[in-house]
């Protein structure tokens, strides 16, 4: 199910025929609801999640649906690799001409031959463990489509038993 539901989703935002529903919006609310639906699932794994997002941050202008997809599939990451007792942090801050989030773990990080695959659609990096966790290998490839779609661009940071750190980076208009 997730399957086909990840790939109808890239599907139309390739084909060029999805749209965004633009609103100017404070990022917590676009934050918040996603956190909410993983409250459960932290606290059972015992992973700590810490958000720090600065008052002041302009609102930024966004399709609301789409970027909690973002941060639903970048969160949905970093719980699945980040061990039991881990860390996990979201934050926001100004870069330049881009309002810049960061979704950090403490987990089991990537080894860095796979950095440059990781948002092609079907990349995973252990194929056995992504499965077992239920990963379609779209999560990354829709991430990607989706900040291309607003103008902005998706990195990556890692170390093999450290963690990563996905940064989002939005333009301001």
């Amino acid at each position: 199910e997730y399957l086909v539901n990840d790939l109808l989703t890239l599907s139309a935002i390739e084909s060029k025929g999805e749209t965004l529903q633009l609103e100017k919006i404070p990022l917590t609310s676009v934050i918040n609801p996603v956190l909410h639906l993983f409250k459960d699932r932290l606290e059972n794994k015992h992973v700590r999640l810490n958000l720090n997002i600065p008052e002041g941050l302009p609102d930024i202008s966004l399709d609301r649906i789409k970027m909690e997809q973002v941060i639903l599939n970048l969160l949905d990451n970093a719980i699945k690799f980040t061990p039991s007792g881990g860390n996990i942090s979201v934050q926001a801050s100004l870069e330049h001409d881009f309002l810049r989030i960061d979704v950090k773990d403490t987990g089991i990080g990537i080894e860095p031959k796979h950095l440059p695959h990781l948002f092609e659609r079907f990349y995973r990096v252990d194929k056995g463990r992504s499965r077992e966790l239920g990963g379609t290998g779209l999560g990354l490839s829709i991430v990607k489509h989706i900040l291309q779609m607003h103008d902005g661009r998706v990195a990556v940071e890692s170390d093999v038993g450290q963690g990563s750190i996905f940064s989002l980076f939005i333009p301001i208009t």
